[in-house]
């Protein structure tokens, strides 16, 4: 453990999760905005589904941890719709069981502390003839469809308005550009850096929305070590100098 202490930031989901900071993903597209004000903690799983997520919640978020998150960023359902094998293996999960246990991860999150806040990232669209063309022949055949994950994500989204909880809805909201369905995807379901910007968007307008306290919006957090200091950059003047501890300049996006 490094000091000083930080708010906790975690993602925790399946491989869109495990990927978020892959090829300019979402996971390092936060841990860039929230430099000096928050840690990005990953728990992403590949291939995992809410069944084996609340298996391991008490080991992931113990409840008697020193330190608690300020903010944990859900995602599980796109391995849940995937339809059900004939063999009843694989990640298939019925949907009445799936909004059991993204109900029993909400639980379970929101008793770590007063302050731990929660945000759900509900199942985003495929791309279906991108993700057929990607399918592994190590693997048998696995149907994901559009239709499936509509249902799931409309399911996520009225679980989180019954138990207030914030939640983002990617479906919908990944489809706002006219050419998703061909800058989004890496794979057909994985993220482009594209489509994680779509994330990262939704997910700033929720915090910043927020009425939390403390705020968890990046621009309101307190910047570490921010304080002005002889050791800065000398300004044009020659007899100053110029804090950068507050410099975005460096980012496409200023995420405001």
């Amino acid at each position: 453990m490094v000091g000083p202490g930080r708010p906790l930031i975690v993602l925790f989901g399946s491989s869109i999760v495990q990927y978020s900071f892959s090829n300019g993903g979402w996971g390092a597209i936060l841990a860039d905005v929230y430099a000096r004000k928050a840690d990005i903690i990953l728990r992403g799983y590949l291939g995992w589904n809410s069944r084996r997520a609340v298996q391991v919640l008490d080991k992931v978020f113990p409840k008697d941890a020193t330190v608690q998150p300020s903010l944990v960023i859900v995602y599980f359902g796109g391995n849940d719709c995937i339809d059900k094998h004939p063999s009843g293996l694989g990640p298939h999960v019925p949907l009445p069981e799936y909004i059991q246990n993204m109900k029993q991860i909400a639980l379970h999150l929101k008793s770590l502390s007063d302050k731990t806040r929660v945000i759900f990232l509900s199942c985003p669209p495929l791309n279906e003839d991108l993700l057929r063309d990607n399918a592994s022949p190590a693997l048998s055949k696995i149907v994901r469809t559009n239709e499936s994950c509509k249902t799931y994500s409309e399911a996520c989204i009225e679980l989180c308005n019954e138990m207030g909880i914030k939640v983002v809805d990617l479906f919908n909201a990944m489809q706002k550009n006219d050419d998703w369905l061909t800058t989004c995807f890496t794979d057909g379901i994985h993220l482009t850096e594209e489509g994680s910007k779509v994330v990262v968007g939704e997910i700033m307008k929720v915090i910043k929305e927020a009425e939390w306290e403390p705020p968890l919006f990046w621009k309101s957090m307190p910047t570490e070590f921010g304080e002005d200091s002889p050791c800065d950059l000398v300004a044009s003047n020659g007899i100053s100098t110029i804090n950068p501890s507050n410099w975005s300049f460096h980012r496409q996006i200023q995420w405001d």
